[in-house]
């Protein structure tokens, strides 16, 4: 009998495995604490720096699970109607009108109508815990640390319990609960509620091998000795004090710039040109241009030579 691919893994190693069939290279500990966010039931929240592949984790549950993926994304001023439900208050009115002219709204059944499911617009949250879904869906919400704080606090219902009080209908309570994956850059602290509800990881920029294994992964047409120069030189930038370093995304994304322009291997003229993929500030371009980018490229062809030579 065959296995069924939406069925959870049943081991750190298979959850590994599951990952990787999904070009996704999760280091041991990652794939511990997503293994046991799936077994536990728990929210998994993810801290760390931007573009090391803190969403896509939960991209990649929903692709490997064949659940839905519902996304949250955060931002500042972002409130329980944003996030959770409101009211269509237009097609209310609407109701309304349609039964003061037919002489029916006097009558209690129209109080009770206006409040019910037919004229609720249901967000994210609210989707996510929906008791009529037939597969628990992979709830991502992004970048937590954007919002403002008071947010953290409309949270703590679903987290903990998977549901959501709506004070005109009840009660909104999932069959079983969603994948919930929760992000955070560090812009600012989470509050320790919001914490004490997960399983909590930071993902942190790879080490050259993995980096390495992530490029042969998502750019699988990349020349080895050119992944190679590239992560020694995204390795070495990572050491220097950027306002903002690169992350994986941009290595992955400097790899196909690169490919785009025929490039075999790294020269110090084509670095030049093509900062502006890697580094998103101009103070890091402006540092890294003349004879720096020249010299940390030299730097990295000599470790590799050295290291051919060994």
């Amino acid at each position: 009998m065959s296995l069924d691919p939406t069925a959870l893994p049943v081991s750190i190693d298979a959850t590994a495995k599951a990952l990787l069939a999904h070009d996704y290279v999760a280091e041991r500990e990652l794939a511990t604490t997503v293994f046991l966010a799936l077994k536990l039931q728990r929210p998994l929240f993810l801290e760390g720096e931007p573009g090391t592949g803190k969403t896509e984790i939960a991209k990649t549950l929903a692709a490997m699970l064949g659940r839905p993926l519902i996304r949250l994304q955060c931002f500042e001023g972002l409130d329980l109607a944003g996030a959770a439900y409101e009211w269509n208050y237009a097609r209310q009115m609407m109701a309304i009108r349609v039964a003061e002219a037919e002489g029916t709204a006097a009558h209690g059944r129209l109080d009770d109508e206006l409040f019910g499911e037919r004229f609720l617009i249901k967000r994210a949250l609210l989707q996510a815990i929906d008791p009529a879904n037939l597969v628990p869906p992979v709830l991502l919400i992004d970048e937590l640390d954007r919002a403002d704080e008071p947010f953290e606090a409309f949270l703590l219902e679903v987290l903990s319990d998977f549901q959501i009080t709506v004070p005109e209908l009840g009660t909104v309570r999932a069959v079983e609960p969603p994948i919930v994956v929760i992000t955070s850059n560090r812009t600012r602290e989470i509050h320790d509620a919001v914490k004490r509800r997960c399983l909590y990881h930071w993902v942190g920029f790879p080490d050259a091998a993995r980096e390495r294994a992530i490029l042969a992964r998502r750019v699988p047409g990349a020349p080895e000795a050119l992944s190679a120069q590239i992560v020694a030189f995204v390795q070495k930038l990572r050491g220097i004090d950027l306002y903002k370093l690169p992350g994986v995304a941009e290595t992955i994304e400097w790899t196909r710039a690169l490919m785009a322009l025929d490039a075999l291997v790294l020269d110090p003229q084509t670095v030049q040109h093509t900062l502006g993929v890697i580094l998103k500030y101009q103070d890091d371009i402006a540092r890294m241009q003349g004879g720096e980018a020249a010299r940390l490229l030299a730097e990295v062809q000599d470790a590799m030579r050295s290291a051919g030579r060994a």
